[in-house]
């Protein structure tokens, strides 16, 4: 169905406590100080990318990232609280953007196929991927401010490509897998993919995207039987 919006207000989708759809009238998008205040965020945000994908988590300060963007360090704390409230943000932002663009739409293998979009965002954002496969070895230790990150992280993509696998599965897409076979295919699919990124981290020889379409191949293939 075709909804024209109220000129006077944003309309989205909404969901009703049934599962169906309804409209659901948006607030207007804020003016003055408080968009300011969004986009210096979002300046921080990206200067703080820069500065941990440089400098590494550690060795980034809240000065030196202030520094970028022409604030204090207690503006960062007004803005974020503390450095790692700080790490999270830049997390999430890279989480947002690294996503393939239309994958929500997609289902099964289609979805699987997407992940080659993130690849492809990734390999244009070296010091980025470098941060987090960085942190993901230092967030072993229970200690350290990236682990609830992680730990979420990896449970959340592990999750939703046994999700799309056991679409595949039921569509008929690929031979049929126990649930056990479907998680571990997802967890070996996530592996690979940051192993792969790792690699390429190391040696600039590794052509990043053809490595991936490799490894997407034949592992469609397998899952054919």
């Amino acid at each position: 169905m075709d909804v024209t919006p109220d000129a006077s207000a944003d309309v989205t989708a909404g969901v009703t406590a049934d599962g169906s759809a309804e409209a659901v009238r948006a607030p207007r998008a804020e003016r003055g100080p408080y968009r300011k205040g969004v986009q210096r965020r979002q300046e921080i945000v990206r200067a703080a990318a820069q500065v941990f994908a440089e400098r590494g988590y550690n060795g980034g300060s809240l000065r030196s990232i202030g520094e970028r963007v022409g604030v204090s360090s207690a503006s960062l704390v007004q803005y974020f609280g503390t450095k790692e409230g700080l790490l999270a943000a830049v997390l999430e932002e890279w989480a947002r953007e690294s996503r393939p663009a239309g994958a929500d739409g997609l289902r099964g293998l289609a979805w699987l196929r997407s992940m080659r979009g993130a690849m492809v965002y990734n390999s244009t954002r070296r010091g980025l991927v470098e941060l987090f496969l960085t942190l993901t070895a230092e967030a072993t230790n229970p200690g350290h401010p990236a682990r609830a990150f992680v730990q979420h992280r990896y449970a959340t993509v592990v999750a939703e490509h046994e999700r799309h696998l056991r679409q595949a599965v039921a569509d008929g897409e690929v031979a049929p897998l126990t649930q056990t076979e479907v998680e571990q295919e997802a967890r070996l699919f996530v592996a690979a993919m940051d192993g792969m990124e790792l690699q390429w981290l190391l040696d600039p020889r590794v052509d990043l995207l053809e490595l991936f379409d490799r490894f997407l191949e034949t592992t469609l293939a397998r899952w054919a039987g």
